[in-house]
């Protein structure tokens, strides 16, 4: 894939049932949530727990509910940019 306009289908099929995407959902919520609270309250030292949360939610959506390898191990920019873009359709329910 050359693009994240291809590569944004193969994304959506990795994402095909709607409890791995609630996961996913919930997992960057969480992501959102603990940004601010870090950068509000200055606490750095919980930056390394941003990802972990976020990785958490979403490969046991993939692995358990799924059961398919998260696109991040061979696409990790476009995977990360398809989460949040997947993330903001949920929200604003236009997925």
């Amino acid at each position: 894939m050359k693009s994240f306009k291809e590569f944004w289908p193969f994304y959506l099929s990795e994402h095909s049932n709607a409890t791995n995407r609630r996961l996913h959902f919930c997992g960057t919520l969480l992501v959102h949530l603990l940004l601010i609270w870090i950068i509000v309250s200055g606490q750095w030292k919980y930056i390394w727990v941003v990802p972990l949360c976020g990785y958490a939610f979403a490969w046991i959506g993939h692995f358990v509910v799924e059961k398919n390898r998260p696109a991040t191990f061979k696409h990790p920019v476009w995977s990360l940019i398809g989460d949040f873009k997947m993330f903001y359709l949920m929200l604003f329910r236009k997925l």
